[in-house]
């Protein structure tokens, strides 16, 4: 960290600092002060924020609304589902240093590992982007005459994220701009010890959606907790796939 601050990095007032951050990316105030649950920075040991939990009502109504705008979604033609990831990407690059840092206080990352992480954001959206314009199926000979097959991807359903404290947004980006692009709605659960850049990226995500403004509602959904939020959302049947990372045990399990 020492090489660092000749970058204008400090650890005085970290607290302060989140808070001033939180209200830049757009997230509500009472979804990190009216919470349950502690965010600590593992920079100074000190509590930054106390997050609202996802009980399970919360988990069964954010199913439900991405179940429906998955039916929405998968019905939008991909090369403007791209549009949607292009303009997240736009939001990303201008919200670069503030979620850089953010992932700094709450992952303890160095400030060019926060930022390297945010620039993996924009650049699967960059991809993904590309990608929805090239969702290619086979064309097939067969034996009848004047006959041929076609292939046709269809969108899967909800892809669930779950997602580990080291890499706190780049996965999720890695794993939402692709599902999007290809048809699909999106829930996310983070580690419970990484929420403030979650509930940052999702705000950050809504400003790309607002600009869109055709995108159905519940596109994307945000689930903090802990085990029992993944664990819900694993069990839950309306989950189609789910792109877990996280540790040895939490895989087997």
């Amino acid at each position: 960290m020492e090489g660092e601050r000749l970058k204008g990095w400090t650890l005085a007032g970290i607290t302060e600092e989140t808070g001033r951050l939180l209200d830049a990316l757009g997230v509500d105030l009472a979804a990190w002060t009216d919470g349950s649950m502690p965010s600590l920075s593992p920079l100074t040991g000190e509590q930054v924020a106390m997050v609202r939990v996802s009980g399970a009502a919360d988990i069964d109504a954010a199913l439900d609304r991405t179940t429906a705008a998955f039916r929405a979604w998968s019905r939008v033609p991909a090369p403007r589902r791209g549009e949607l990831v292009r303009l997240f990407g736009e939001e990303l690059r201008a919200a670069k240093d503030s979620l850089a840092r953010l992932v700094t206080i709450e992952a303890g990352k160095i400030p060019s590992e926060g930022a390297g992480e945010v620039q993996e954001m924009i650049d699967i959206c960059d991809f993904a982007v590309g990608l929805s314009r090239q969702l290619y199926g086979l064309t097939i000979a067969t034996e009848r005459p004047r006959h041929r097959m076609m292939e046709v991807w269809h969108p899967l359903g909800v892809v669930g994220v779950i997602s580990a404290f080291n890499f706190p947004v780049a996965v999720w980006a890695w794993n939402a701009a692709l599902a999007l692009v290809c048809g699909n709605s999106v829930v996310w659960k983070p580690s419970e010890k990484t929420p403030l850049t979650a509930l940052a990226t999702q705000a950050i995500f809504e400003r790309a959606l607002a600009r869109f403004g055709e995108a159905p509602a519940g596109l994307s959904q945000l689930l903090i907790g802990g085990r029992e939020a993944g664990e819900a959302l694993v069990d839950d049947a309306r989950v189609a796939l789910v792109s877990a990372t996280g540790s040895t045990r939490m895989g087997r399990a």
